[in-house]
């Protein structure tokens, strides 16, 4: 190739050779940079000499293609023909820009294929067909300009744009496959939102979604971004095992007490006593699942890759299928089959034996506000004893250093069905019920904690290391709001530990095995230590519950962001209200820095914040007004009114 001002292809792009050093060729590629190469790195196009305006020259047009047509016509041969040959085949000349010419045929190609020393003709049936696709290409490529021009008007992307608002076609919705994958935290990359010179986050799809009118508000993408099944679980649990020693506890009055949307009761209660020394025994029902779903089987498996049913506002999605249901919720039927836990309650409030038994019972489903009003009408029955026992035990939890939580909440409920979506937002009222639940749920969890201990059976046990407490505690809500700032996260173990946030030396939980898969995975040590069967050794049980407390957080987090969403397309219609329509809220200051406060609003249970004015102080009640909702933020943004 001793050939200076020869034509030569170096990576696909055509360079002039400008000398020769030693073992190297010195080129000059052209549009820029000057390189020193081997020769097997290079291919020979032209000996030259060649200049940059010999490649400038204009061709006559379809000498490529007349020449492709005559060796389809006559074959090329086996070897094909050399880069010379096609030249002056199509050409009828070989020159350096001949030469270009046939690379650039060949490189395209479309007509050819080979290389520069080997060019055959392709088959015309392959020329057909990629003619085609190139042509559908174009066509594409024009409909994808023409779609980013028309997302471009969009100056600003509002979340509340109506749907259509930019004439969106069916055919554009093609071009917003790779918005919505993104949105729903499916992908990390957007060929749209890049052209159109938008970051690529889930938010900014969200918005170009929303206000292409592609998605309403009605579109929740957050349980994909966190990776959660919206479907509740498919396999259905086989039947009890039939001729169970299960105790008749049919006789005993049990109450399965939850808010009136619950439709998965699994835990109910009951009270025997009080005995000679002035005891009672509280009985905790829970529904039985273990007693089918058994450890490694498939329905087991599932529950544990979901670690929890996830509550929206929009509907369950189950960790058990729903068919489950009707065999093991309780008072879903006559008689419900239950795994029942005895807790011997002293007179001082404290723990005595607990002992636990596979029963059937007979289940009376009340709502909180029908159980305060039984607890009210009843002054010395079950339920009021109950209660008494309850406040007994949170008098007993507080004074070792317990941390009681309550801050106002509200309940989200969502309207898919049919053409009239809506949002709901209803302030939980303070039941006395649900706190005498609440402690019989701790008891029994604080009970099944000992049993397992004395029993040596591994247990998932949950505990919490002390927080810091404030140096001043304040009063009222802001003080609430304080304690839960200093409480520490949870920890799960096969260690018993103290819990601090409770105020108990051991704990679990085994109340809700239709609900969340370690409260299962107790009762099925629970079941295996009472028929004399092998219990799962401390690495196993830290090893399942591992699995399904990861799935739980991903759920839970989901949950939170749903409930945002949803906040925001609730008060998204508040703020489009007219000024005379448009809601006061009610807040009360739960902390303040600055001229910025931390607010809760108890009509909706939100906590937010706002600029202050320079007098407002915790636990002062304030008023605001709705100045912004951001659907794809999940953000809502008030000012002192």
């Amino acid at each position: 190739m001793k050939t200076e001002k020869g034509l030569v292809i170096y990576k696909n792009r055509p360079a002039l050779i400008t000398g020769f050093e030693a073992d190297k060729i010195a080129i000059s590629v052209l549009g820029g940079g000057v390189f020193k190469v081997r020769e097997k790195d290079v291919g020979l196009l032209h000996p030259g000499p060649c200049a940059l305006k010999d490649l400038e020259s204009p061709l006559p047009e379809g000498g490529g293609r007349e020449a492709w047509e005559l060796l389809t016509d006559e074959s090329s041969g086996e070897a094909g023909l050399s880069l010379k040959e096609l030249a002056e085949l199509a050409y009828a000349f070989y020159s350096p820009r001949t030469a270009l010419a046939v690379w650039e045929l060949v490189r395209d190609g479309l007509y050819f294929t080979g290389d520069i020393g080997s060019i055959r003709a392709r088959p015309r049936a392959a020329v057909e067909e990629e003619q085609k696709k190139r042509e559908e290409k174009k066509r594409e490529d024009g409909d994808r300009a023409a779609f980013i021009e028309k997302m471009k008007k969009l100056t600003q992307f509002r979340a509340s744009a109506p749907s259509g608002a930019i004439g969106l076609s069916t055919a554009d919705r093609r071009f917003l496959q790779d918005v919505e994958a993104l949105a729903r935290g499916l992908s990390d990359k957007s060929r749209t939102l890049k052209e159109l010179g938008k970051s690529e986050t889930p938010e900014e799809a969200h918005s170009l979604l929303l206000a292409s009118g592609a998605w309403t508000v009605w579109e929740n993408p957050h349980p994909d971004r966190f990776g959660v099944s919206r479907d509740s679980a498919r396999i259905i649990p086989p039947p009890l095992p039939p001729q169970e020693g299960r105790i008749d506890l049919t006789g005993l009055a049990a109450y399965a007490i939850d808010n009136p949307w619950s439709d998965d009761p699994d835990d109910a209660v009951s009270l025997e006593g009080p005995d000679a020394d002035g005891g009672y025994c509280l009985w905790v029902h829970v529904a039985d699942p273990a007693a089918s779903v058994t450890p490694g089987s498939p329905a087991d498996l599932e529950a544990r890759g979901r670690g929890a049913t996830l509550y929206l506002p929009e509907g369950a999605s189950r960790m058990m299928a729903p068919e489950a249901l009707p065999l093991f919720a309780l008072g879903l039927s006559d008689v419900s089959p239950a795994l029942s836990f005895k807790i011997a309650i002293k007179p001082d409030a404290t723990i005595g034996k607990t002992e636990i038994h596979p029963s059937v019972v007979r289940v009376t489903r009340l709502t909180y506000e029908e159980a305060d009003a039984l607890i009210g009408s009843e002054p010395g029955g079950d339920l009021a004893i109950l209660l008494a026992l309850a406040e007994a035990n949170v008098e007993r939890r507080l004074n070792t250093g317990a941390v009681i939580i309550d801050l106002p909440e509200a309940h989200i409920h969502v309207n898919l069905d049919g053409g009239e979506n809506s949002v709901s937002v209803e302030p939980l009222p303070s039941y006395r019920s649900a706190e005498m639940v609440r402690e019989c749920m701790l008891l029994a969890g604080e009970g099944a904690a000992r049993w397992a201990i004395q029993n040596q059976v591994p247990f998932p046990f949950i505990s919490q290391e002390a927080g810091e407490l404030p140096e001043k505690r304040l009063p009222g809500l802001a003080g609430v709001w304080q304690l839960r700032r200093s409480m520490r996260p949870r920890n799960l173990s096969s260690k018993p530990g103290v819990h601090w946030g409770l105020g108990l030396d051991q704990y679990t939980q085994v109340t809700s095995p239709l609900r969340r898969y370690t409260d299962l995975l107790c009762h099925q040590q629970i079941r295996a230590k009472l028929s004399g069967t092998p219990t799962l050794g401390e690495e196993e049980i830290l090893f399942r519950a591992a699995a399904a407390e990861a799935a739980a957080a991903a759920a839970s987090k989901a949950e939170k962001a749903s409930r945002a969403h949803w906040m925001a397309v609730y008060l998204l219609a508040k703020r489009d209200a007219t000024d005379s329509e448009a809601p006061i809220w009610e807040a009360v200051v739960l902390d303040r820095k600055g001229n910025r406060g931390t607010v809760v609003i108890p009509a909706l249970g939100l906590e937010t914040q706002v600029s202050l004015r320079g007098t407002e102080e915790p636990n002062e009640k304030i008023h605001l007004k709705l100045i912004s909702v951001r659907i794809p933020e999940g953000e809502v943004n008030f000012a002192l009114a």
